[in-house]
């Protein structure tokens, strides 16, 4: 398994709808995890994106929306901070979540994301005895996301992603998962996001640098580029 140099998971890929404006929290949270490359800035937009959304969520508690991105962006914040408290928080917000809206993809593709990245960042002892986190009920989610997310290409991409990241031996099960991405429609940006990085890994899965699949999955998976 390939270590990240960071101590807590985070959630998984924070989702863009096509019609998320720019100054919206997924948009914010999207810019964070892709598109900074320093923790200091990456974590104040996920600050500035949690401040928004637990605001919507006191006028608005029912919010749907605001409450699948409070938990990615708690997670997010446990692991660019290294909090157990938020690392926790997020895990509970996404399962609560995931529990009302069993046929939710983006819940699925978030909590399934969350538990993986954990494992893959501090083990499966550690992850698992600590904060609940677990390979098996990571790669359930993703399978699951994946089977309810239709034909977009960032659920097989992210999940793909989060497979080859984990295990450089899991190549066959992701490179069928990348390739179903590359040909995948791409309406939002974070589809486009994924569907390049899945093209990018599935060249080194079908050249056989399946270590070298790993790694770059790692990079291109939400706040890789962060050291």
């Amino acid at each position: 398994m390939h270590k990240s140099t960071a101590f807590l998971g985070a959630a998984a890929i924070v989702l863009a709808a096509p019609a998320a404006s720019a100054a919206s929290p997924r948009a914010t949270l999207v810019t964070a995890a892709f598109q900074t490359g320093g923790k200091t800035q990456a974590l104040a937009l996920v600050n500035q994106a949690i401040r928004s959304l637990d605001a919507t969520l006191a006028k608005e508690p029912g919010n749907r929306d605001a409450q699948l991105q409070q938990g990615i962006a708690y997670g997010y914040r446990g692991k660019l901070t290294r909090s157990l408290g938020d690392a926790r928080r997020g895990r509970d917000l996404l399962t609560t979540f995931a529990n009302r809206h069993p046929s939710d993809p983006e819940a699925q593709i978030a909590l399934g994301g969350w538990h993986l990245t954990v494992i893959n960042e501090v083990g499966g002892f550690v992850g698992g005895s600590a904060l609940g986190a677990s390979k098996s009920k990571g790669l359930a989610a993703l399978n699951k996301a994946v089977s309810l997310g239709g034909n977009r290409a960032f659920f097989p991409a992210y999940a793909g992603l989060a497979r080859i990241a984990l295990d450089a031996k899991d190549a066959s099960a992701a490179k069928l998962l990348l390739d179903k991405a590359v040909r995948a429609p791409a309406p939002a940006e974070v589809d486009r996001i994924t569907q390049a990085a899945a093209k990018r890994v599935v060249a080194l899965i079908r050249a056989g640098d399946n270590k070298g699949a790993s790694r770059l999955a790692e990079q291109l998976l939400p706040f890789g580029r962060i050291s």
